[in-house]
């Protein structure tokens, strides 16, 4: 059976469409766990009567504590020998669990399963299906992890389209706490070095880019003991030993530092940890760019960004 656990915070816009995801799913042998973490928008309300009367799932409150503990203890509180994960802004196709299942059987010593997934823009009125770094005409199989990611730096394991044993969740100690970007990622590379990944490249989950930015925790600057860039130390020693995990730890250093080196606050925190790329094996241009004087780049950095804005008023006018 398949345990699928919804951490909620303030998305009442958008939690009945996932809700609703899982309710029509062609296979049903699975509970679902909801855990409102402290939703101020009705949000909770709405997954509670969405699911009232339906003995397979449960609403779970608790205080705000961040989405790995919600996870975690939607987790704890179920029962099945499968976890999915899913958001509560994003969406299941009605057979994303019967593709899973099919996986587990197919692939069984896997450690983690995955499938492709959609990125809506709803209000761009724009989709697109997720370019991982398959090779083409690649169906169903094992993957490479961290070479896959590399190469076109797309999740190829994205939280909302995921399964894992739950012996592996616990062995591997959950989602970590006290992370608030990439929270998810720590846990999935730490199985991916560990164990086989099964992956489908089929979409069968939507990956909702429309939510609001200030309930957004990609684009805003997290503390670095809350980054998972900074929190990966006991990986370390595989960089010398695993030349795709180097490759891809490099690639999301030199991609996902960059508006930590050019801040104030963060610039010192962000050169140690890019002191630790190999820039051979980075692209010349991004060897360059990080070479160029600091202050000349804040200064391209804000004309960017004025570019930017006088952009948007201009659409907004039209």
């Amino acid at each position: 059976m398949f345990s699928v656990i919804i951490p909620l915070y303030n998305k009442a816009p958008y939690v009945a469409k996932a809700i609703g995801s899982v309710l029509v799913q062609t296979f049903s042998d699975y509970e679902m766990i909801i855990v409102d973490d402290g939703s101020k928008d009705g949000s909770g309300e709405i997954a509670e009567r969405m699911i009232e009367g339906n003995d397979h799932c449960k609403l779970i409150r608790q205080e705000n504590a961040g989405v790995s503990v919600a996870r975690n203890n939607g987790v704890a509180a179920s029962v099945g020998d499968y976890l999915c994960f899913l958001d509560a802004d994003d969406w299941w196709e009605p057979t994303f669990l019967e593709e899973m299942i099919k996986l587990i059987r197919e692939f069984p010593d896997a450690g983690i399963y995955g499938t492709n997934y959609t990125i809506v823009s709803e209000t761009k009125h724009k989709t697109r299906v997720a370019r991982v770094g398959v090779d083409e005409g690649f169906e169903r199989g094992y993957i490479n992890y961290c070479r896959v990611y590399a190469d076109t730096m797309y999740m190829p394991l994205w939280t909302g389209a995921v399964c894992l044993p739950r012996h592996i969740f616990y062995e591997l100690g959950g989602f970590p706490k006290g992370i608030s970007l990439g929270e998810d990622f720590m846990l999935w590379i730490n199985i991916a070095l560990k164990f086989n990944v099964a992956f489908l490249n089929k979409p069968q989950a939507y990956y909702n880019q429309d939510l609001a930015i200030a309930n957004r925790e990609v684009g805003r600057l997290h503390k670095p003991s809350e980054h998972m860039l900074w929190n990966l130390v006991d990986l370390e020693p595989l960089e010398k030993e695993n030349a795709d995990y180097k490759q891809l730890i490099d690639n999301l250093r030199t991609y996902g530092l960059w508006p930590y080196y050019l801040s104030k606050k963060y610039h010192e925190a962000a050169e140690l940890e890019l002191k630790k790329v190999d820039w051979s094996h980075q692209p010349i241009r991004s060897y360059a760019l990080y070479q160029k004087p600091i202050w000349l780049l804040r200064f391209r950095e804000s004309l960017l960004m004025k570019g930017s804005m006088l952009k948007q008023r201009i659409y907004w006018r039209r």
